[in-house]
C-alpha cells in the first residue's frame, strides 16, 4: 500500500492558515510534535477521489530565510530536510489585504518546483477595504491555482480541495518554476553553494537545476553572519566565499535575493488589485492604536490586559490546581486502603507491601500529580496568548515592551515569558518559542527562574509570618513590605542577570524586533482551544516522564532507608507515648527522616550551609525542595514533628520555628535567618520541573546544567553576603 500523498499547508502568520486546515478538515486532526523539536503541528487524513491526502499545518512563518523553532519547523516540512518526508504538493495561503507581502513567501516556494495551490484568504476583509484582488490575472502570472477564500465562512473550501486533487493528478500543471531570471553572478553563487551543501540538504537538488540553485538561494539568505545554516554546527566555506566575493564586487546579496522578488511583484501589483486602496488612515483598528500604542495610555493598557493574566495565572488556576491535588489525593487514598487491605491479610509479606504501598501513593500517584498540577496554568497561559495573539494585541504589547527591555538586552517579545514566571517557570519557558532568535530565547531561560514563582510564596509566608513582627514602630506593616519585597527583589535580579548574561556568556545585543501589527480580529475559537491542547499536551509528552522519574527518585532520597520503632525509640519512650496517647507515627517521622538518605545529605552539606545560619534540619528541606520549592514547608513539618500536611498557615510549625533553640539557648531562627533564606530562595534554581523544561526548550543538558550552577553559587554567595554581613552589623 503506497503512501498517502504529503501536502503542507504553509504561509504568513495571522493569514487564517489554522482556520482554513480545520475548514478543510472539519476538525477532525490530531496534534504531534515535528520530528526531532517540541513544536507542534496539526495533521488530518482527507479521503480524496484520487486516495489518501495527509494535510499537515505548520506553524506560519514569512520568509524561507527562518529564524524561530516555530519557523524552522515549517522550513523542514517544506524543503523535506530529513525530519520529516518531502511535501507532494504546498498549499499556500497569501493575507488578500496585504497580498504582495504574502506572496514573497508564494515565490520562495514556486522557486522549489514543488506544486502549488495558492489560497488568497480573508477577502471579507479586502472587500472591505475596497481591494477588489484578479484571481485570474495573480494565478496567470505566477502559473499555479489561485482559489479565493473566506476560512472563517468557509467559503472557497470546496474549490482549494478541487485543485489540490487537480494538482496531486498533474503535478507538472502548477510547477513553474522561477518566475523571472536572476543574474548569472546569483546564479555561479548558488550553484557553489549549492555543491558543499550538507548531506541531507544537497540531495534536495543538484547544482545547476531550478531546485538546486533556489536551495542555493535559501541557504545565502539564511545562513548566519558566520556561515551556518539553521540547525547546522558548522560553518559552510561556501557562502563565506560567496558573501566575500559579492561584498567586495560592490554587491549586497540579501538586498539582490529580496529586491529581486519585491521588483518582479511590484511590477505586477496594479494587474491583481485593480482599482482597489489599501486601507485608509482612520479605520477603527487605527483608532484602537492610537491607544494602544500610546506610551502612557497604551502603558496603562498593557498593564491592565497584563495583570489579568498575571492574575488568572496566579488565582484563577487555584480551583483546577485544587481540584487535581483533591483527585489524586483521593487516588493515593484509595490505593493505599488497597494496600491495607492486602496487609492485613499477608501480614508475613507486609514490611513489603507497606514499601510498595508508599511507592505508589506517594511516590508514582504523587509524582504523577506533581506533573498534572501544572496543567492548569500552562493551559491558562496559552489559552491567553492564543487569544491575545489571535486578536492582534500580543503584537502591541510587545513592540511597547521592546525599548524597555531591550535595554537589559532582551527582546519585546520576552515580555510574555517574564510575566508569566511569576506564575510558574516551566510554562515561561516553553512560552519563549515564540522569540525569533535563539540567543534572545536562551538568555530569557536563564534569567526567568529568577522571577518569583508562585511556589516560592508559602516559604516566604512561612519565613515571615514566624520570624517577623506583624508591625515595626508601632503601626507599619513590616510582614507586606517584606512580601512585596521579595518581588521587588527578584524583579531587578532578573533584569540585571540579563544584562550580565546577556553581554557575557551570551554575547550580543539585543536586535530592535521588527513586529507586524496585524488587524484585530475575532479570535477563532477552535484554532485558540487547539493550540491549548497542543501546548499543554507537549508538556505531558515531553517534560512529564522527566519531572516525574526525578520526583520519584527524591521520594526514594526521603523514604530509604527503612527502621522499625525500636530502632528510633527506646522502649520507655515508646510504652510513655502510648500511654499519652501520642501518635508513634509522628514521633518516628522526624527521627527516619534525620537517618534518611537524604537527611544524610542534609547534614553531609551542613558545613556548607552553616554559614548561611542554615543547620541540617534546613539541609533536608533544602534537599526536599528540589521536587518543588513549596515541598520545603511540608519537609520542615515532617522534620518537626507536625507533620507532612503541615503548609505555610499552621500556626503549629510557625511556633515551633519561632521556639526552636540552639544548645546556649539563643533562637535558631532569626529575622535574619530568615531574610538570608528568603535571599536564598529567591535566587536559587531547585525546581527540578524547570530544569526538565529547560532542557526540553535548549535542546540539551549543557544550558540548564550551566543555569543550575550560576545560580545556585550565586544563591550561596547572596545568603552568605545577607547573613554574615547582618551579623556583623550586630543584627544576628
Amino acid at each position: 500500500m503506497s503512501s498517502p500523498a504529503r501536502v503542507v499547508v504553509v504561509g504568513n502568520p495571522n493569514t487564517g492558515k489554522s482556520t482554513l486546515f480545520n475548514a478543510l478538515t472539519g476538525g477532525n486532526a490530531r496534534v504531534g510534535n515535528f520530528p526531532g523539536t517540541t513544536v507542534g503541528t496539526n495533521r488530518a487524513t482527507l479521503q480524496r477521489p484520487g486516495g489518501p491526502v495527509e494535510l499537515v499545518d505548520v506553524p506560519g512563518t514569512y520568509s524561507l530565510a527562518a529564524s524561530s523553532p516555530d519557523e524552522r519547523v515549517a522550513i523542514d516540512a517544506v524543503l523535506g530536510t530529513g525530519r520529516a518526508p518531502a511535501p507532494t504538493a504546498l498549499l499556500v495561503l497569501a493575507d488578500a489585504p496585504r497580498l504582495v507581502r504574502s506572496l514573497y513567501l508564494v515565490l520562495q516556494l514556486i522557486e522549489l518546483s514543488v506544486p502549488v495551490v495558492l489560497a488568497v484568504n480573508l477577502l471579507d476583509e479586502a472587500r472591505e477595504a475596497g481591494i477588489d484582488v484578479d484571481l485570474a490575472a495573480l494565478s496567470a502570472d505566477l502559473g499555479v491555482p489561485v482559489i479565493g477564500t473566506v476560512a472563517r465562512q468557509a467559503e472557497g473550501v470546496l474549490a482549494v480541495l478541487a485543485a489540490l486533487d487537480a494538482v496531486l493528478a498533474d503535478p507538472s500543471s502548477a510547477t513553474p518554476g522561477p518566475l523571472h531570471p536572476w543574474t548569472e553572478a546569483m546564479d555561479t553563487d548558488c550553484d557553489a553553494v549549492s555543491a558543499t551543501l550538507p548531506p541531507h540538504l544537497a540531495a534536495q537538488g543538484a547544482p545547476g537545476t531550478p531546485r538546486g540553485r533556489a536551495m542555493g538561494r535559501w541557504a545565502l539568505l539564511s545562513a548566519d553572519p558566520a556561515g551556518r545554516l539553521p540547525g547546522e554546527d558548522k560553518a559552510l566555506p561556501a557562502i563565506v566565499v560567496a558573501r566575500r566575493d559579492a561584498l567586495a564586487a560592490g554587491r549586497d546579496l540579501e538586498a539582490e535575493l529580496v529586491g529581486t522578488r519585491y521588483a518582479w511583484l511590484d511590477a505586477r501589483r496594479a494587474s491583481w488589485l485593480g482599482t482597489g486602496m489599501p486601507p485608509s488612515a482612520g479605520g477603527w483598528s487605527e483608532r484602537v492604536d492610537r491607544v494602544a500604542l500610546h506610551p502612557v495610555a497604551g502603558t496603562a493598557m498593557f498593564l491592565l490586559v497584563m495583570g489579568l493574566t498575571f492574575t488568572a495565572l496566579f488565582s484563577w488556576a487555584d480551583p483546577m490546581i485544587g481540584a487535581i491535588e483533591g483527585l489524586f489525593g483521593w487516588a493515593g487514598g484509595w490505593v493505599s486502603t488497597g494496600f491495607d487491605r492486602w496487609i492485613a491479610a499477608a501480614p508475613a509479606a507486609a514490611g513489603v507491601l507497606v514499601i510498595l504501598r508508599d511507592l505508589t501513593v506517594d511516590g508514582l500517584i504523587g509524582g504523577v500529580g506533581g506533573v498534572l498540577v501544572f496543567l492548569p496554568q500552562i493551559a491558562l497561559l496559552f489559552l491567553f496568548l492564543a487569544i491575545l495573539e489571535d486578536c492582534g494585541y500580543l503584537a502591541r504589547a510587545a513592540h511597547l515592551a521592546d525599548r524597555v527591555l531591550r535595554t537589559a538586552g532582551l527582546p519585546g517579545k520576552a515580555f510574555v515569558p517574564l510575566l508569566s514566571g511569576y506564575a510558574c517557570a516551566v510554562p515561561a519557558i516553553m512560552a519563549t518559542r515564540t522569540m525569533p532568535r535563539r540567543r534572545d530565547r536562551l538568555v530569557t531561560m536563564m534569567v526567568l527562574p529568577l522571577t518569583s514563582c508562585s511556589a516560592r510564596l508559602p516559604v516566604y509566608t512561612l519565613l515571615i509570618a514566624a520570624l517577623f513582627p506583624a508591625t515595626i514602630a508601632g503601626f507599619v506593616p513590616l510582614r507586606p513590605l517584606m512580601l512585596a519585597g521579595m518581588y521587588v527583589f527578584s524583579t531587578l535580579l532578573a533584569l540585571i542577570a540579563a544584562v550580565v548574561i546577556g553581554r557575557t556568556v551570551m554575547a550580543g545585543r539585543a536586535e530592535p524586533s521588527l513586529i507586524e501589527l496585524p488587524p484585530y480580529r475575532v479570535p477563532g475559537v477552535r484554532v485558540v482551544l487547539r493550540t491549548v491542547w497542543a501546548r499543554s499536551a507537549d508538556f505531558v509528552r515531553e517534560a512529564g516522564g522527566i519531572i516525574l522519574v526525578a520526583t520519584v527518585l527524591l521520594w526514594g532520597l526521603l523514604y530509604f532507608p527503612r527502621y522499625e520503632p525500636e530502632q528510633l525509640l527506646s522502649g520507655p519512650e515508646i510504652a510513655a507515648a502510648a500511654a499519652q496517647g501520642e501518635d508513634l507515627d509522628a514521633l518516628i517521622a522526624p527521627l527516619a527522616l534525620e537517618r534518611s538518605f537524604g537527611g544524610r545529605l542534609g547534614k553531609f552539606v551542613e558545613p556548607a550551609i552553616q554559614p548561611l545560619g542554615y543547620d541540617w534540619r534546613i539541609g533536608i528541606g533544602l534537599v526536599g525542595a528540589f521536587a518543588a520549592r513549596e515541598v520545603f514547608v511540608s519537609t520542615m513539618g515532617v522534620v518537626y514533628g507536625i507533620g507532612a500536611d503541615a503548609d505555610e498557615e499552621s500556626a503549629a510549625l510557625r511556633d515551633r520555628l519561632r521556639a526552636e533553640r540552639r544548645p546556649d539557648g539563643t533562637p535558631r531562627y532569626t529575622p535574619l535567618t530568615g531574610v538570608s533564606l528568603m535571599v536564598f530562595f529567591a535566587i536559587a534554581l531547585q525546581c527540578l520541573s524547570t530544569l526538565a523544561v529547560l532542557k526540553k526548550e535548549a535542546g540539551s543538558w549543557r544550558w540548564p546544567a550551566f543555569t543550575l550552577v550560576w545560580m545556585n553559587a550565586l544563591a550561596w554567595v547572596a545568603a552568605l553576603l545577607v547573613y554574615q554581613g547582618g551579623r556583623l552589623l550586630g543584627l544576628g
